[in-house]
């Protein structure tokens, strides 16, 4: 067994005749490879330093399956962040998959219990997770297209949770990898019009202690162990590699059914926490190179509020990280990432956040990612942490703004239509800079974390005593509204509104100029009975009940048809912002339309007054382009109101295509330039403009239209 020279690379690889293992530990005094066996048997092998702070060595007859960690010796003085302790068995930060969990009773401490900074040294094996060698294999089905945001809908949902109840998934594969390329769980994806599957943390995770202490687990998955590997509880044929293989066959499966897959990945925090906290993997390799320290270096620095926070301004730890990207891209079959606490990446030697940052850079340039998407949670906890409209071209990133106004629209608690205005156009107050699309925006109305759409219209306050934190924890910020119940009622009028609300909430989301993020669910009113924290919760209570009732049966179709509309009419989905700007026909001839106007449901277009008057709940939102128009009414009222539609220039004749509202409150027939009809209290309604396509078209349709209104006044009337 003899080191072998460059290339020397990080991780475990299977080469001729056994296996080459590599790991940065540029402080170490000495580490040590511990191949393990079934019955934790170890063997020690000393590696070999290189100037490049890697140690690597050549282990001749290993295989794929073998279970490995490493002891890194070195100093144990906190006061200048070194915690080396060769006692623990650490997990490779570049390990392809990973074995086992967790013993929280064990030797998981670097430390003494309640003596932070003395050294524990007593063996970890046995009480820790371990390292797999992983084969190559092939990567999956690539994408035939990988589409632009313009054509892009997300669908956030989690992996076991998404199949753990479904009928028609066979009971061993629910809940896993295989359960979501089951046929069923892919066709009833297509039918829904989602054409990306955004997965909640697939990096293999852990509990945290406190979580443990309580007798749960974390469901959720944000505490990851290892930015390589699949999670290994999410496969059905063991942990030792066949993890991988599911994971592929899911994304071959999903690619091949034309649905992209996008990770949510932790790189801000690892599941080591504070350094009170276990030592798994990073820490133990060393504290001071992997993670954000005080000044004193004895304590982390948290800005991800999960006990520690990555340092990417190390250059190494930032390489890692591309790594992982490009590892998930190449050889896993990704198509995009969202950033957990992006911010946190962000931030520089001091801490300070930094846009230009080393690794913003690369991830912006390297071509491996140059078409995958990259989406931000733009923000983190520290200070100027919130960082929403500034990552840049490359970039779209989660709106709070969004879903915060339009909570707050439907509820009718906002003075006016001003701000939705601005919203339902992309946002541009936001991100309309640099040359960014709407696309920049992620329109959301709910996400994971929080209540349920169904929940948000159901409770007033969150009900999260299961959690066992005394309802503590979770926001008290939900925007939400109970609508005269508080939780699960059997009144059928509480029970209509309702649902209806939540299709208002997807028309807004979906028929808003940027990207639409759905969460799995909420198209037939998932309910996780007010608890808005459910991070805990791996059981039913977070589990998606396919036993849907027909009134949310209704809900999930309709949601599936506006979604079918968007995706057959590009107008609907406009890939730049729109600024009113006059609409010319093929000769350039002036329409005298805008390409976005909005409209008052009186006299056509917003006056200034209209714009400044707080009661108002109604607005229109029209968009045109040569050929095509279409007009959208948002109406969060509780009353109905009678409106008169706007004529030529703007349209010769208009149709709905889709409503919120019951059946019998909106007309079926095509409706003329000047008619009048009353738009149901609490409600959507999107209209299909006929227009004039030529300069010549409009002038004779305006002039018929003149002689029209000379000889009889239209008095066409619904409602």
């Amino acid at each position: 067994m003899t080191a072998t020279p460059e290339p020397r690379m990080q991780g475990a690889h299977l080469v001729a005749g056994g296996a080459q293992f590599g790991l940065w530990a540029p402080r170490a005094t000495g580490v040590q490879l511990s191949l393990i066996s079934d019955k934790l048997h170890q063997s020690n092998v000393d590696m070999e330093r290189g100037e490049d702070g890697i140690w690597s060595v050549h282990v001749p007859g290993v295989e794929a399956g073998q279970l490995y960690g490493y002891r890194v010796d070195g100093d144990w003085d906190p006061s200048q962040g070194s915690r080396f302790n060769k006692a623990r068995l650490l997990v490779d930060p570049y390990a392809r998959a990973i074995s086992g969990g967790v013993d929280f009773r064990g030797p998981i401490l670097d430390h003494i219990p309640g003596h932070d900074y003395t050294i524990d040294e007593t063996d970890s094996i046995g009480a820790v997770p371990l390292s797999v060698v992983v084969a190559d294999t092939p990567a999956p089905t690539p994408i035939a297209r990988r589409r632009p945001m313009a054509e892009t809908v997300i669908h956030e949902l989690h992996v076991r949770g998404f199949t753990k109840s479904h009928p028609l998934v066979p009971e061993h594969l629910r809940g896993s990898y295989a359960g979501l390329a089951y046929p069923d769980v892919i066709a009833y994806l297509k039918d829904l019009g989602v054409t990306a599957v955004e997965l909640l943390p697939v990096h293999h995770f852990v509990s945290e202690p406190f979580v443990v202490a309580k007798g749960m687990t974390n469901y959720w998955g944000y505490n990851t162990l290892g930015f390589f590997a699949p999670h290994s509880f999410y496969a059905t044929r063991g942990n030792r590699g066949s993890q991988v293989a599911e994971f592929k066959d899911m994304v071959s499966a999903l690619h091949e059914a034309d649905i992209e897959v996008i990770l949510d990945v932790v790189y801000n925090h690892t599941a080591e926490g504070g350094h009170a906290g276990p030592t798994l993997s990073m820490r133990g390799i060393d504290h001071h190179a992997h993670y954000r320290l005080t000044n004193d270096n004895r304590n982390d620095y948290d800005v991800t509020g999960c006990g520690n926070s990555v340092d990417t301004s190390e250059p190494v730890v930032a390489q890692l990280v591309m790594d992982s990207l490009k590892y998930w891209v190449t050889e896993m079959g990704v198509d995009g990432f969202r950033f957990d606490l992006a911010t946190t990446l962000l931030r520089d030697e001091n801490h300070h956040v930094v846009h230009d940052h080393p690794l913003k850079v690369a991830m912006d340039t390297d071509p491996v990612l140059a078409d995958i998407k990259l989406i931000a949670e733009p923000w983190d906890v520290g200070p100027y942490g919130y960082q929403v409209g500034a990552f840049g071209p490359r970039w779209s990133e989660w709106n709070d703004r969004f879903r915060d106004h339009v909570r707050d629209y439907w509820r009718s608690s906002v003075p006016g239509v001003q701000e939705l205005a601005t919203r339902l156009s992309g946002s541009p107050d936001i991100f309309d800079t640099e040359g960014r699309p709407p696309q920049a925006s992620i329109n959301f109305v709910t996400a994971h974390d929080g209540f349920t759409m169904h929940d948000l219209v159901s409770y007033d306050v969150k009900k999260n005593l299961a959690n066992g934190e005394s309802n503590r924890d979770g926001t008290d910020n939900n925007r939400s509204w109970n609508h005269g119940w508080e939780g699960i009622s059997n009144d059928d009028a509480i029970n209509d509104l309702r649902a209806r609300q939540v299709l208002n909430f997807h028309a807004t989301q979906i028929l808003a100029h940027g990207t639409p993020m759905l969460v799995a669910g909420d198209e037939f009113g998932r309910t996780q009975l007010g608890n808005n924290n459910a991070y805990c919760q791996d059981n039913p209570l977070s589990w998606i009940d396919w036993d849907v009732s027909p009134r949310w049966q209704r809900v999930r179709r309709r949601v599936a048809a506006l979604l079918a509309l968007r995706a057959e009419h590009p107008l609907l989905r406009s890939d730049r912002y729109l600024h009113h700007t006059e609409v010319t026909d093929a000769d350039g001839e002036n329409l005298r339309r805008g390409d976005l106007t909005w409209m008052d449901g009186e006299q056509g277009q917003m006056s200034e007054d209209d714009w400044h008057d707080q009661s108002r709940r109604l607005l229109g939102m029209y968009t045109s382009d040569d050929r095509d128009a279409f007009l959208t009414w948002f109406h969060s009222g509780a009353e109905a109101i009678r409106i008169t539609l706007p004529g030529i220039p703007w349209a010769n004749e208009y149709t709905v295509l889709w409503h919120s509202a019951a059946n019998n409150e909106i007309p079926s027939g095509p409706l003329g330039p000047g008619s009048s009809f009353i738009v149901p209290g609490r409600s959507t309604i999107i209209m299909r403009a006929e227009v004039p396509t030529t300069k010549a078209e409009l002038i004779e349709l305006e002039e018929a239209a003149e002689y029209s209104t000379d000889v009889e006044p239209s008095t066409k009337i619904f409602g």
